[in-house]
């Protein structure tokens, strides 16, 4: 992927393109290779992930008043990161972009790893987590990073994030995160 030095799409237009999803709705889908996006019953189902082979989750609603996930003992073969974040566009996610984002990296770069990025329905906090992280390690632009998505799930950022993606997207445009070098 490329970054083209111009201005992100604006919110509405991201938001046109987020329509672009015509399947189904599931408590899972496999995103990107090994990287999955999720509802908060598929976090709370320690078989399938079993299944799934997952290793690490990322509940972006972590501690929330509407989530359980945090509860769950998962055991030493899954390694858990809780982020408390609200899906509201007020929420400052922005300062859980990084740390989200080199979480996935980790889980994605070691040996057999895969990794659920979830939150209570898996189309607001959790996706922008993702991504941020397409956009962070796999040099997406945030239109790349939506499209490429929004294939495979149902995936609506508020208006907050959405701006904050942009945001994120001018930085890294000028080289202000010096994360692409990890």
């Amino acid at each position: 992927m490329r970054r083209l030095c111009r201005s992100p799409p604006s919110v509405l237009e991201l938001e046109t393109l987020l329509e672009a999803y015509k399947g189904g709705f599931h408590h899972v889908d496999q995103v990107f290779p090994n990287l999955y996006l999720g509802d908060v019953v598929i976090a709370g189902d320690k078989e399938k992930l079993k299944k799934m082979g997952v290793t690490h989750i990322l509940n972006v609603a972590h501690c929330s008043w509407e989530c359980r996930g945090d509860s769950i003992d998962y055991g030493p073969h899954i390694q858990y990161y809780g982020i408390t974040a609200e899906d509201c566009p007020q929420f400052n996610i922005s300062r859980f972009l990084r740390p989200g984002a080199q979480f996935i990296h980790k889980a994605m770069s070691t040996p057999n790893g895969k990794i659920l990025v979830h939150c209570v329905l898996g189309k607001s906090r959790s996706a922008t987590l993702v991504l941020a992280y397409l956009m962070i390690y796999q040099r997406f632009t945030l239109e790349e990073a939506v499209r490429h998505v929004s294939r495979f799930r149902c995936i609506s950022p508020n208006r907050g994030f959405l701006e904050q993606l942009r945001n994120l997207e001018t930085d890294l445009q000028h080289g202000l995160w010096g994360c692409h070098i990890l």
